[in-house]
């Protein structure tokens, strides 16, 4: 579809809606077609979001940050080791495209699944959070911190363990601790 063709099918929903979130995949493997398409919104009066990897170096597409009112953004794993194993890339772009977004006020989430079996889930929400504290003077960031949970998954993932309530708790504080605020546990 041309982003013509999907803007007519949200003005269509326009009566029951107040923004435009765009995901995934990656939808950031089309920055033209997104930058038409939320920039359609925007100009409608809609709030527009994108959900994201971190994987498009945002730096290099202002137009499409122009018309993005924030981003949410995966932190897969804090640690470049963990990152690739878990991804199969680095985690380089990831990052500092977190730091160029919350510099920006573009950066409204970070979420982070929970897969205690898989990475080092702790110093991924520490280093994350801490990471953000500056921004968190003038801007607020969520932190949505979400328990890996193992239907739908792929095989290879399916016998990691689901994280205790109490260690999802912990996790939360340990971001509280590094200065965020709007903390959600899932």
């Amino acid at each position: 579809m041309t982003s013509d063709e999907v803007y007519r099918e949200i003005l269509a929903q326009m009566p029951f809606i107040r923004g435009m979130t765009v995901s995934g995949g990656e939808c950031t493997t089309y920055p033209e077609f997104l930058t038409q398409l939320l920039g359609k919104c925007k100009a409608a009066g809609l709030t527009t979001l994108l959900d994201s990897n971190g994987s498009l170096p945002f730096l290099e597409y202002p137009e499409l940050l122009e018309v993005t009112d924030g981003v949410m953004l995966d932190i897969k794993a804090w640690n470049r080791e963990d990152h690739i194993r878990v991804t199969g890339t680095d985690n380089g772009a990831v990052l500092k495209n977190m730091i160029y977004l919350a510099e920006k006020k573009k950066l409204y989430e970070v979420r982070t699944v929970v897969a205690p079996d898989l990475f080092d889930c702790e110093q991924t929400i520490r280093e994350t959070a801490h990471a953000l504290r500056p921004y968190l003077t003038f801007s607020s960031i969520r932190y949505k911190i979400i328990s890996y949970r193992p239907m739908g998954v792929r095989k290879a993932y399916s016998h990691l363990t689901v994280p205790s309530a109490a260690f999802m708790q912990h996790l939360a504080e340990t971001a509280r601790s590094e200065g965020m605020k709007d903390i959600i546990i899932i």
